[in-house]
């Protein structure tokens, strides 16, 4: 079983109880394109102390950005897109459901 789970400070990949971190945008794109599809919870750092936490379907992955379609029923607009640096800055916080 496969578990990915992106938090504020590192990329950890959880495989049958071995953690492995990406170092680079590259293998970060590659770990969000093994999950084209899956439900995501991205939460952005707004900073101090305030969080926004978005639910929606990881939808394309492109060379610099990723596209998640939002849940109608909690946002106000239908898709929004996050960069590979964002994750590596630290910046947002992403976890498949």
């Amino acid at each position: 079983m496969l578990k990915l789970i992106i938090y504020l400070k590192y990329v950890t990949m959880v495989r049958e109880g071995v953690e492995t971190m990406p170092k680079d945008l590259v293998e970060i794109k590659s770990l969000l394109d093994e999950n084209l599809g899956e439900e995501i919870i991205v939460t952005v750092q707004m900073g101090r102390k305030k969080k926004r936490e978005r639910r929606g379907v990881l939808r394309e992955t492109y060379r610099s950005v990723f596209v998640v379609d939002l849940d109608q029923d909690d946002n106000n607009i239908d898709r929004v897109s996050f960069s590979y640096s964002d994750v590596l800055t630290h910046s947002i916080d992403v976890e498949f459901v």
